[in-house]
């Protein structure tokens, strides 16, 4: 079942509420619906996990907790799926996204090469800001809707998939017994 594949995989909520550095947000952490393994919290965390993970923003994962905290949807998805973007994948899903912005904004995409430098960043930044952006927004919403889809129906897919072999197994268990 998709809620057992979850399990696996995210921290309990003792584990989270006994966190040291989580302290400050006392009995905010202990609504119920953080914790929720249930397909409306999992695919509304879907779409925030997603689309902040798409915004060039510092503290994606802090963002990530404060929208699971006000949309009251399962907290560790959401701050999982903001790990999307890492040190790593950042650099190609920012020229993704500012691919999509200059497109959106119509604006010619600039053909400079990136330097990792401060004199460049600040430099090159009046010209990037917009598409990077624009892009990252649409993406986000984009990507964050999909998800969101995508986990319902696979949630509804699963249920039903379990419901028929649950079905097909009393079948088999009421001819047995008739024997």
């Amino acid at each position: 079942m998709a809620r057992n594949l979850l399990k696996r995989f995210i921290p309990t909520p003792t584990a989270i509420k006994s966190n040291p550095a989580l302290q400050f947000l006392g009995h905010l952490l202990h609504d119920p619906n953080l914790f929720h393994l249930n397909r409306h919290s999992v695919s509304v965390a879907f779409f925030w996990g997603l689309f902040i993970a798409l915004l060039p923003i510092p503290g994606q994962m802090p963002a990530a907790a404060g929208a699971a905290l006000l949309f009251r949807c399962n907290l560790p998805i959401t701050v999982a799926l903001t790990w999307i973007t890492n040190p790593f994948t950042m650099p190609f899903f920012f020229f993704i996204t500012y691919q999509v912005g200059s497109f959106f904004l119509q604006s010619q995409p600039l053909m400079i090469e990136p330097e990792l430098s401060w004199d460049w960043l600040a430099n090159e930044f009046g010209h990037l800001w917009k598409p990077l952006l624009a892009g990252s927004v649409l993406s986000g919403l984009f990507f964050g809707a999909l998800g969101y889809f995508i986990m319902q129906f696979y949630w509804r897919w699963n249920v039903a998939n379990n419901w028929s072999k649950r079905k097909k197994k009393r079948a088999e268990q009421a001819a047995e017994t008739k024997k």
